[in-house]
């Protein structure tokens, strides 16, 4: 990167569009016109000879480019910031960033926020962990990834099993164990279409040849819950999951285990992002 053709305005405003990913709202965050702020991003990107973003119908999405982009634009605020903060005798003192979806938080992160002392939280599904961690946005992710991301860092914290959860009275509740054939026939509450655990969940089932149908769908973990103790429908969750007591949770046998992963940027050793990095493998029951 020429820093001698690079102007920091353009890097600073470059990172708010690319936490938006939308320049009107990154423009009203700036207090400047959308016009101009695509101007900025524009001449940034011609002067580093590289796309820094696409364009996929009405989404716009970081190129590989652009993710480094906004990370070298954050850690060089954070930087700026350090050296203005000793420059005038005081602490530099720069709060993690911890990313993460939902499910994450309810069942393993618990011990970790309350471990670090002004932890800053953002939440959102596996693709909006890896593109916090990778643009700059936050020091440490925590998602479940089957394939592990080459640009990054990747720390196994645990495997939990997947679980099938019913009402007492329900039939399978009887067994230890349960099996996919098990599931024949039945009406399953699933979280929406085309969410990885979704995908992965129908693409076992159709490998096990077993015919089922979809009862509701359901965003998230506790309505999942919600709707198999209202007896709607069996769910399969992951083992770490919290289930209520209204509800008899079964290992299914021939499902593999989750893997959560933590992940951070190769070479981060600052102590923001390694102290935080230790608290979540220290606290994220195994």
């Amino acid at each position: 990167m020429e820093l001698e053709r690079v102007s920091t305005d353009a890097l600073a405003a470059f990172a708010v569009f690319a936490e938006h990913r939308n320049f009107t709202r990154a423009a009203a965050e700036l207090s400047i016109s959308q016009p101009s702020l695509h101007a900025k991003v524009a001449r940034l990107a011609a002067s580093l000879g590289r796309p820094l973003y696409i364009r996929r119908g009405r989404t716009l999405t970081l190129t590989r480019e652009g993710e480094q982009v906004a990370r070298f634009a954050r850690e060089l605020d954070a930087r700026v910031g350090g050296f203005l903060a000793e420059l005038r005798g005081t602490a530099p003192a720069r709060r993690p960033v911890l990313a993460a979806g939902e499910g994450a938080y309810l069942y393993l992160l618990g011990e970790v926020v309350r471990a670090v002392p002004g932890l800053r939280l953002l939440n959102g599904d596996r693709a909006r962990t890896l593109a916090a961690v990778r643009t700059g946005r936050a020091d440490v992710g925590v998602a479940v990834l089957d394939v592990l991301p080459a640009d990054l860092e990747t720390v196994l914290l645990a495997r939990y099993p997947q679980v099938l959860v019913v009402p007492p009275d329900h039939p399978l509740a009887a067994r230890a164990k349960v099996e996919l054939r098990d599931l024949a026939g039945s009406a399953l509450v699933v979280p929406p279409a085309p969410g990885p655990h979704r995908v992965a969940l129908e693409r076992a089932l159709r490998a096990a040849d077993v015919p089922w149908t979809v009862a509701v769908e359901a965003a998230g973990w506790p309505l999942l819950l919600h709707f198999a103790a209202l007896g709607v429908g069996p769910a399969v969750v992951n083992g770490c999951v919290r289930t209520p007591p209204e509800l008899v949770r079964r290992e299914i046998t021939d499902l593999p285990p989750v893997p959560y992963h933590a992940v951070h940027v190769p070479g981060r050793t600052d102590p923001a992002c390694a102290d935080l990095l230790a608290a979540v493998r220290a606290h994220v029951p195994g």
